[in-house]
């Protein structure tokens, strides 16, 4: 079992990540105000000492600690690595990502050292952003200055406030003012505020005060651990961001996902050229290295090198993939600007429709961006697949027009393991929630994108009422019909829809790709007489379409998915709608 210690962003981040599991864990915070969605994690709620913690975590067999906590919870932790040295279980430490310090700012090591800068620099009045739990800490500033404190509007807030005797007509809320709003309001000489990190909305007040004209000040985070041994039989991973949590999870307790997560050709190719670069500059070959994902956070990355270059043998986890152990290289080389190459086993487009044009590598925006990202400076990457011709037969890379080697993808960096029977249980177990959430609609859509969109057509529908089918919408409308729930609004994206309106009821790509034929026989249906020769993608149709065309395929590609996927709802009102690429609803 694992025990998280949240009440953070990261708390939050962190549930999400462990209720793919299906497995049941506990979510533990000091109050019960934040809101999370649990489906199979269970809520604690009260802060508990260290001997209560150990004996909660005995009697619920806990074997993992996931420490989600605030940077300033040094008590917190201080009490979980004591919690870990007694249950003898390791601690996965979700931290925060933290900008760069930025000069401009006045950076102090505590709320001490803090007052006596603001003393030098002169400040007389003070908007402080530390909460309400740094009242006390600033009490002889705000004694002798003009001091407001932003906190949370609630009672535990004000009895800590007027504990330490802070004039309440000096106290200022979160729900009632913007940052921006409070600084033109109040003419503040400068603020401070703790060094929270991005999910912390650091960046965002600095940047307003400073475009302000307010100085800053800042209390530096401290120290993890917080000033204390590490106990010898404790040990601590180190993660900053979902994907590492997931790996790290499965990594420390093997059983506790169903299938194991793994690494995209995008990433694999960056960690080689970040070895190279590394082997370059020092002469070192690393056995692992750092690899900034997408998303903002770090990740280890195993890699290696060899005679001229460093290389990363791609990790698919238990997702079946053809690339699986296949040897992605990377040279780095000075150059008077960034450019990235395509060697051997690397294909080309030969097609119009991708990130790039015909003749380029078929490295997309994403690992390029990865590429950029982790190689500061001008420099000559050249990436490269070992047998990538070969492989490249066994995908849809030839139909697709990429020649003579795999195309270089990812776009989260890392590849979420596909097992049906868990993503199908997933979608009934959040069909249920739906239907228990009282809701008189439940909405289905493909991703993410398809949801925001869905979600802006109906905003007075609870969260529980949308639910991601993936591949599988005829499984999830046979579960909404089981379940008896009277109106299904069906979102889909065009590529799926054209699928869907030829009665494939999955999706996956797997499946196979789109049929030209079909296509072309919906334009003909829908008086659409345009040439579809040189699309590899449908959705390169929005394109070509003029509105009225549009409007008039979009009829028609609805209404033969609705002759397939009204059945699937007999005794229920369904309603199809399809979702543009930037997030416009066609009907």
């Amino acid at each position: 079992m694992i025990i998280v210690f949240g009440g953070t962003t990261e708390g939050r981040k962190a549930v999400e990540v462990l209720e793919a599991a299906g497995k049941p864990f506990y979510y533990s915070t000091f109050s019960n105000e934040q809101e999370v969605e649990l489906v199979h994690g269970i809520r604690l709620t009260g802060g508990m000492e260290v001997l209560e913690m150990i004996a909660c975590c005995r009697e619920h067999d806990i074997r993992l600690i996931v420490d989600a906590a605030h940077p300033f919870a040094e008590e917190l932790h201080r009490n979980l690595l004591y919690l870990a040295k007694h249950i003898s279980a390791p601690i996965i430490r979700y931290d925060r990502i933290y900008p760069p310090h930025d000069e401009r700012i006045v950076w102090c090591k505590d709320y001490a050292d803090a007052i006596t800068q603001m003393e030098t620099w002169g400040v007389k009045r003070l908007l402080a952003l530390t909460g309400v739990n740094t009242i006390g800490a600033l009490k002889p500033f705000w004694e002798k200055h003009e001091c407001w404190c932003r906190i949370l509007n609630r009672r535990y807030s004000h009895l800590l406030a007027r504990k330490s005797q802070f004039p309440e007509d000096h106290l200022v809320y979160y729900e009632d003012d913007e940052t921006s709003n409070l600084i033109s309001r109040l003419h503040p000489d400068a603020i401070i505020t703790k060094e929270s990190g991005m999910s912390g909305g650091f960046c965002e007040k600095v940047a307003i005060a400073q475009q302000a004209g307010v100085k800053v000040f800042v209390v530096e985070r401290p120290e993890y651990p917080p000033h204390t041994p590490i106990p010898q039989n404790v040990r601590i991973e180190y993660v900053n961001g979902p994907h590492g949590l997931r790996r790290t999870v499965e990594h420390l307790l093997p059983d506790f996902y169903p299938l194991k997560s793994g690494l995209t050709t995008g990433t694999c190719a960056t960690a080689a050229a970040v070895a190279a670069l590394r082997r370059l500059q020092t002469g070192e070959s690393p056995s692992e290295v750092l690899v900034r994902l997408p998303n903002g956070e770090t990740l280890p990355v195993a890699v290696g090198s060899s005679d001229g270059f460093s290389f990363c043998i791609k990790d698919a986890g238990d997702d079946p993939d053809v690339t699986n152990g296949i040897e992605v290289r990377a040279t780095v080389q000075p150059a008077s600007h960034f450019e990235i190459r395509g060697g051997e086993g690397v294909g080309r487009f030969t097609l119009p429709g991708f990130d790039y044009p015909p003749g380029e590598p078929a490295i997309n925006r994403g690992p390029r961006q990865m590429l950029r990202d982790n190689i500061p400076g001008d420099y000559l990457i050249t990436i490269s697949v070992k047998g990538g011709a070969e492989i490249a037969r066994r995908t849809f890379n030839p139909r697709l027009g990429i020649e003579g080697g795999i195309s270089i993808i990812g776009v989260s960096g890392i590849v979420q393991p596909y097992s049906e029977e868990a993503f199908l249980e997933s979608i009934r177990k959040c069909m249920e929630v739906a239907k228990a959430s009282g809701s008189e609609r439940v909405v289905i859509g493909s991703g993410a994108k398809s949801e925001n969109a869905l979600r802006s057509r109906y905003p007075d529908l609870p969260p529980q009422a949308f639910v991601q089918y993936g591949n599988f919408v005829g499984e999830t409308l046979h579960m909404a019909s089981d379940l008896g729930i009277p109106a299904v609004t069906l979102g889909v994206m065009l590529g799926k829809a054209v699928k869907l309106a030829a009665g494939q009821m999955d999706t996956h790509s797997r499946r196979g790709t789109f049929d030209r034929d079909f296509l072309q026989q919906l334009l003909t249906e829908a008086g659409c007489d345009i040439d579809i020769s040189s699309i590899t993608l449908v959705r390169e149709l929005w394109e070509l379409l003029s509105e009225e065309q549009a409007r008039s395929f979009a009829t028609i590609v609805l209404t033969h998915c609705a002759d397939y996927c009204k059945p699937l709802l007999p005794a229920g009102q369904l309603t199809i709608l399809l979702v543009d690429d930037e997030g416009g609803i066609w009907e």
